[in-house]
């Protein structure tokens, strides 16, 4: 495969001003799929602010400032255990039937404890008796070969557990079943459904836009923040705090780092991230015009994001994705710094079957990054085009066009451009959701220009 640098203009392929709402029906199905697939009296959802992804699944709620626990259990009980702030922010929970009740030891330090000081005791309001067996969902799970007992494996803080098992006593349970929702095969999250499809378009929607402002608008002369601020932010729930570093000759970029006042110089190294609900891109390139060495290095990582599109499909082993990616990013001395592609939502990151010698396969329903970032990079360089992705069948591409069909237009209008600009075939099942769908410039003092296969 060759790769040319070309002048393109990339398309307005339109946005939805409103996020769509994934309905309650869906929450409804949600819940009754995890509490069923978990096999206890109750399932226990932990969640703080910076693991949500599990709750805000299960009932369209993430709690601010402080932790929360979604509790599901016989009879269709539905409870959410809040602190002091979220309380009044509990009404937008999506999941019906729920019932909120205050725990303020849920709440941060030096609030109010007046009320509900004692979280076992709302524990005990909730239903949660004596003898009772309980699944507890935390914000990941331990592997086999992390340890030789997993039987006592929690990522929830030791005293909730603590309350937990004197709620339900000697005779009671209580064991971790997080990989119910997070595992990269069978976990319910790893396999959504359109409106949530629809939802994190929208998302990849605005958070490449935002990148691609911030890119475009590049300029001799920009400190950090002036440059990051041509994001144009509107107030979207972030999944990643944003990102934006450079370097010059003799330092490092530090991909990372948030913007700071450093003046950006011609030929310094420059990477850039926004990671809103559902979706993150990322574009790093060298801040000038030219230079032959660094697009060297580029074309042989396009071509390793072409082979990403070539060999994903629906059925596809994530450790063959692995190796073909992996394979052809080491024909140019380059390896992939993470996992080449990992599941996604409303955390950044929650699992992957891309890794060495997985068996688990790509399927229908999963939101995906195409995250491939190559390393090592020379001196002060960067290099990163990281866009996500939406793996859809026949039958969920169907619904996606009949339920929301704004979202299909502009995912086949990317498909078409890729193809018939980029010069790359999107399979049918790969839907492309950023609006900067393989957009890599190399140059950011000419980000008109960009790689294609020649």
């Amino acid at each position: 495969m060759s790769v040319e640098l070309k002048p393109i203009t990339i398309p307005d392929f339109g946005a939805a001003h409103q996020a769509p709402r994934i309905p309650a029906e869906i929450y409804e199905a949600r819940v009754r799929a995890a509490y069923a697939k978990a096999g206890t009296d109750w399932l226990v959802v932990y969640a703080d602010r910076e693991h949500i992804a599990a709750i805000t699944y299960l009932a369209g709620f993430e709690p601010r400032f402080e932790e929360a626990f979604l509790l599901l259990g016989p009879g269709d009980r539905r409870v959410l255990l809040t602190g002091n702030e979220s309380e009044s922010y509990a009404p937008l929970a999506g999941l019906p039937g729920l019932e909120v009740l205050v725990a303020q030891s849920l709440s941060l330090m030096g609030q109010d404890r007046s009320r509900f000081p004692r979280i076992i005791d709302r524990f005990r309001d909730a239903g949660i008796k004596q003898g009772d067996s309980i699944g507890l969902v935390g914000w990941k799970y331990l592997e086999a070969e992390e340890d030789e007992d997993l039987s006592d494996a929690f990522f929830v803080p030791a005293v909730h557990l603590a309350m937990l098992r004197r709620a339900v006593g000697e005779s009671g349970s209580v064991r971790d079943v997080t990989a119910v929702l997070f595992h990269p095969g069978h976990g319910l999250m790893a396999k959504l459904d359109a409106d949530q499809l629809a939802v994190f378009e929208w998302a990849a929607t605005r958070a490449s836009l935002a990148v691609w402002r911030i890119v475009s608008g590049a300029r001799e002369g920009d400190d950090e923040f002036r440059a990051a601020a041509r994001m144009g932010y509107a107030a979207e729930p972030l999944n990643v705090h944003t990102m934006l570093a450079s370097a010059s000759p003799g330092e490092t970029v530090i991909g990372l780092r948030s913007a700071n006042g450093r003046k950006i110089g011609r030929g310094d190294g420059i990477t850039t991230a926004v990671g809103m609900w559902g979706a993150l891109a990322s574009r790093a390139g060298l801040f000038d015009e030219e230079n032959g060495e660094f697009l060297k290095i580029a074309s042989a990582y396009f071509e390793g994001l072409a082979t990403w599109y070539d060999t994903a499909d629906i059925g596809v082993a994530g450790g063959t994705l692995y190796e073909a990616v992996t394979a052809k990013l080491a024909e140019g001395n380059l390896r992939s710094a993470l996992n080449p592609g990992h599941l996604t939502g409303y955390e950044e990151w929650t699992h992957s079957p891309v890794r060495p010698g997985s068996t688990e396969t790509l399927a229908s329903g999963m939101a995906f990054q195409v995250d491939v970032i190559p390393v090592p990079m020379p001196g002060n360089w960067a290099l990163n085009s990281e866009d996500p992705v939406f793996f859809a069948d026949e039958a969920l591409r169907a619904e996606l066009k009949a339920k929301h069909p704004e979202t299909h237009a502009r995912i086949e209008a990317r498909r078409a451009f890729v193809r018939d600009q980029i010069g790359i075939t999107i399979k049918s099942n790969i839907l492309p959701l950023s609006s900067t769908p393989l957009c890599v410039p190399p140059f950011w003092l000419k980000s008109s220009h960009l790689l294609t296969k020649a």
